[in-house]
């Protein structure tokens, strides 16, 4: 089923042939750049050419003097200093950001992790009175803190000092911290506030080496710092995109044992670039499937694994139980269709709330996502809460036009628990509230049918044949892609489909296409089950590839390098598709 979507033409208009003279590139990708609204000269230059150096200075974040100052002084004292984190990327590569350079600067520091199911996010009152019992002096918080306000107000109580350092926005107050490092605190000067809980860690522990006059290399921790803005899925814009690329092209040559086993594992270290992909898909999961089925401190553990062997092995687990995740990540949506489709509920309801008994209850959120990513409806995933049979635990996606957060706090008389923001939420039900709170959902939702159609920007329509190696080679310098920095995208209509090769079990697709001026041109997709449906939807024929009856295609496409054994090519990736009319 194609859901309906919406496309169009970005029309900012520039002189695309001065703009491309001046810098060095093709009017296409001077195009690229204008549609991302970047209208002037200076700030072109800067999106291609600029470096590390053009990153704010560390000290404007509030709190951050402060904060070394402070470190240096339990350092000099032998003071117990214990690192907590969140369980996901950003707190895992935190973490060990923190915990490795104190050590390498002689503190007596140790770390801790919550565990999802027992402590749910961030630090809790178990964990600093367990610090507290294991005569800790100071709490240091990464990606976490901000909103631990009992917590930090039973360390106070215990007599010790709290340093916190978060990239979470305020919740109304500050807690009594000692010291607070966070952007978005009142006051904080510094320009750049979307960066994650590894930035702020990877700020401070460099501030920190440098006052104690043992400065770090310029690559160190750059890697793990890109890896926590890539996975808490922090805008590619400014100065992270900076430190994404260049931590990109750091990583190969890490030399984190840990790390380079996971990377090896995943087929990474084979001379191939390395991208955002690989992080936010490949080798993020791999940390948070630790997080989500078993323990982080797992992934701290081989993150700081100094023996090879020892960080092959633990790579390999790693890799298995987050191949075990994306299995039972796959069935978790094929149920959730499964109901969606066979209640109507894509038909009758604006906002999708389904069961699907014996799902991980960490995964609800991954399936939330992919089936609002299917529907492009808010959804809501809920399944069997652990060790409670009378409860329901749920997980929340949104779109723009939908604040889930609102939504649920207008229905909170059927709810037990719930958190989150406008796009994401976390809640528990009673088991016998499932039904009421679809109702409850959908009876109080306002959304339009224009809101419920997802707008598709096309960067330029242009026929597939124009898309060559070099065009291909000069978008990259576009890099790294994500939130906020989206992949250039390209049309064309009207596309006879001449063949269709199939691999990966159906996954994967490769199209034979003749534009209207004969033109053979070849795209790939690894929609292919659902294209593979749809197709045989319109032609209506079954078997419609063996008889060649295939309807014509507009498609969306992304134009990448394909490296092989020493060869590059083109490549052009479907990335949406309609029947032709």
């Amino acid at each position: 089923m194609v859901r309906p979507t919406e496309w169009r033409v970005r029309s900012i208009r520039a002189d695309f042939n001065a703009i491309g003279a001046q810098l060095g590139i093709s009017p296409v990708m001077a195009r690229v750049l204008v549609n991302r609204e970047l209208d002037t000269d200076e700030k072109r230059e800067a999106y291609l050419y600029g470096g590390l150096g053009s990153i704010p200075d560390a000290s404007l974040l509030r709190g951050m003097d402060a904060a070394v100052e402070l470190l240096r002084q339990k350092i000099r004292e032998g003071q117990r200093l214990r690192i907590i984190s969140d369980y996901d990327v950003d707190g895992v590569t935190s973490n060990y950001i923190l915990y490795d350079g104190l050590l390498r600067l002689g503190a007596d520091v140790s770390f801790d992790i919550p565990d999802r199911i027992r402590d749910g996010y961030g630090m809790n009152v178990r964990l600093v009175e367990a610090a507290h019992a294991d005569g800790v002096d100071t709490l240091l918080t990464c990606d976490n803190g901000i909103a631990a306000f009992d917590a930090i107000d039973r360390a106070k109580e215990l007599g010790m000092t709290v340093i916190v350092t978060d990239h979470h926005q305020m919740q109304g107050r500050l807690p009594a911290a000692d010291v607070i490092v966070n952007p978005w605190q009142p006051l904080c000067p510094y320009p750049f506030k979307n960066i994650c809980g590894a930035e702020v860690a990877y700020k401070l522990i460099r501030t920190l080496s440098e006052a104690e006059g043992k400065p770090l290399g310029v690559t160190d921790y750059l890697e793990f710092a890109a890896l926590g803005t890539v996975c808490d899925v922090m805008p590619l814009t400014g100065e992270n995109r900076i430190l994404v690329r260049e931590g990109m092209r750091a990583m190969p040559d890490t030399p984190n044992a840990g790390l380079r086993a996971l990377l090896s594992v995943n087929g990474l270290l084979d001379g191939r670039k390395i991208t955002a992909y690989h992080l936010g898909f490949i080798l993020g999961p791999s940390i948070n499937s630790e997080g989500r089925l078993s323990s982080a401190k797992e992934a701290m553990r081989l993150l700081l694994t100094k023996d090879p062997e020892e960080a092959e092995q633990l790579a390999q687990e790693m890799k298995h139980l987050n191949d075990e995740r994306k299995n039972a990540t796959e069935e978790g949506v094929r149920t959730a269709v499964s109901v969606i489709e066979a209640e109507g509920l894509y038909e009758k309801d604006h906002v999708l709330v389904v069961e699907v008994p014996g799902l991980h209850e960490s995964l609800a959120g991954i399936v939330a996502g992919k089936i609002r990513e299917r529907y492009f409806r808010p959804t809501v995933i809920f399944t069997d809460a652990e060790g409670d049979p009378a409860l329901l635990k749920g997980s929340a996606r949104s779109i723009e036009a939908y604040n889930i957060f609102e939504a649920l706090t207008e229905a909170e008389g059927l709810i037990d628990h719930f958190g989150g923001h406008p796009m994401a939420a976390g809640v528990s039900i009673p088991r016998e509230n499932l039904v009421p709170l679809r109702e409850a959902l959908n009876g109080a939702e306002h959304l339009t049918e224009e809101e419920l159609v997802e707008r598709i920007y096309i960067d330029i329509p242009m026929p597939l044949s124009y898309a060559t190696l070099d065009l291909a080679e000069q978008l990259e310098q576009l890099e790294p892609f994500g939130t906020g920095n989206q992949r250039p995208l390209f049309a064309e209509k009207g596309l006879a489909i001449e063949d269709i090769r199939s691999y990966a079990n159906g996954k994967l697709l490769r199209l034979t296409l003749r534009d209207s001026r004969g033109n053979r041109v070849y795209v790939k997709t690894f929609s292919g089950e659902i294209l593979s449906s749809d197709i045989k939807m319109w032609s209506e024929c079954d078997e419609c590839d063996k008889i060649r009856k295939y309807p014509e295609l507009d498609i969306i496409y992304r134009v990448s390098v394909n490296e092989f054994r020493g060869e590059k090519s083109v490549e052009c990736w479907i990335e949406h598709y309609r029947r032709s009319e």
